[in-house]
């Protein structure tokens, strides 16, 4: 028999703290008071509100094992019924071992696991390796993890004014934690995947490896510019394979879409040629969460009621190194 993979549920953590963006520019004032920063420059260049903070003591880990708990809470699954977990954040609690033991650890799962990694795309291709899993039948369920703790690496204090405008964006960066579950199905509920990189764009934004500097903690830098620019002719390649699928923009009941701003959100609506009313806006009350994006937007429509049983969703995402990718799936 055919095996096939489904998306069986979404959930997320949200940490109760919150940074308003008056109250990030006031913080940022005080640490660079040479420094001339305009009042609502961060809603203004970003359409950010407020921030989600966690606890300082938490670890991604933690959060993503709050994120697996609602997510069984909510769906009625047991722990031991898990059959692999992975861990696609960005951050990581440390570099040895993977984060994604430290998770099953909380869990108390007993299942094999590892982290993938890929920038913003994370869980995008977590989802993709988890789809070729199990219509392999190696594993007939699986835990997509991540989480981030973003706000820890704003750049509060600048060198060089004239590096402002690449530190702004990690300004506007949120903390968040997420699970996904994919389970084998009798029918298609994952229907493809397509990923493309122009990798020489990978320097537009980075944070470099504290380990790969001699323990000195590395700063985030994002240029936004450079950054949009390394997506050249991705776009096109998305837009064609959406065509490849047989499957129209106006299609899509629902469309997840990597959001590290509102203007960034609608320049990737127009690439993709979907219509901005066919996303959930997450970013401007939670910041850029990075890899949580896309299972923010999924657990809000269906909280909400956008997301039901049989809807057709894409997912894209657009991650720096550069890379893009689109996953159709049938809720």
């Amino acid at each position: 028999m055919t095996v096939y993979s489904a998306l069986a549920h979404a959930s997320v953590h949200v940490p109760l703290g919150r940074q308003t963006v008056a109250q990030a520019e006031d913080r940022f004032r005080a640490h660079n008071p040479g420094i001339t920063l305009t009042p609502g420059v961060l809603r203004h260049m970003y359409g950010l509100l407020e921030r989600t903070v966690a606890p300082a003591d938490e670890q991604p880990s933690d959060l993503a094992a709050q994120a697996a708990r609602n997510l069984f809470d909510e769906h009625g699954t047991a722990p031991g019924d898990i059959d692999l977990l992975l861990f696609a954040g960005i951050l990581a609690d440390m570099e040895e071992p993977a984060t994604a033991h430290v998770v099953a650890a909380k869990l108390g799962l007993g299942c094999p696991v590892f982290d993938l990694k890929n920038a913003c795309n994370g869980v995008l291709n977590a989802l993709e390796v988890a789809d070729a899993f199990i219509r392999s039948g190696q594993y007939r369920r699986i835990l997509v993890t991540t989480a981030e703790v973003s706000t820890r690496e704003s750049r509060w204090s600048l060198d060089d004014a004239a590096d402002v405008l690449h530190a702004l964006p990690s300004l506007s960066t949120g903390d968040m934690g997420s699970a996904v579950l994919v389970e084998a199905a009798e029918k298609p509920g994952i229907l493809g995947s397509r990923f493309f990189a122009n990798s020489w764009g990978w320097q537009a934004a980075t944070l470099p490896n504290p380990y790969a500097q001699h323990r000195t903690l590395g700063h985030l830098r994002i240029d936004s510019a450079e950054l949009v620019a390394s997506f050249d002719g991705m776009p096109e390649k998305v837009r064609g394979a959406l065509h490849d699928f047989g499957v129209k923009p106006g299609d899509l009941d629902l469309v997840c879409i990597h959001q590290p701003s509102v203007a960034f959100t609608k320049v990737a609506c127009d690439w993709v040629g979907v219509d901005p009313a066919q996303i959930v806006s997450t970013f401007p009350t939670h910041g850029n969460v990075a890899t949580n994006t896309l299972p923010l937007q999924l657990t809000t429509a269906l909280k909400t009621g956008r997301l039901r049983r049989g809807d057709l969703v894409g997912l894209f995402g657009f991650a720096s190194g550069a890379s893009s990718g689109l996953l159709l799936c049938e809720w």
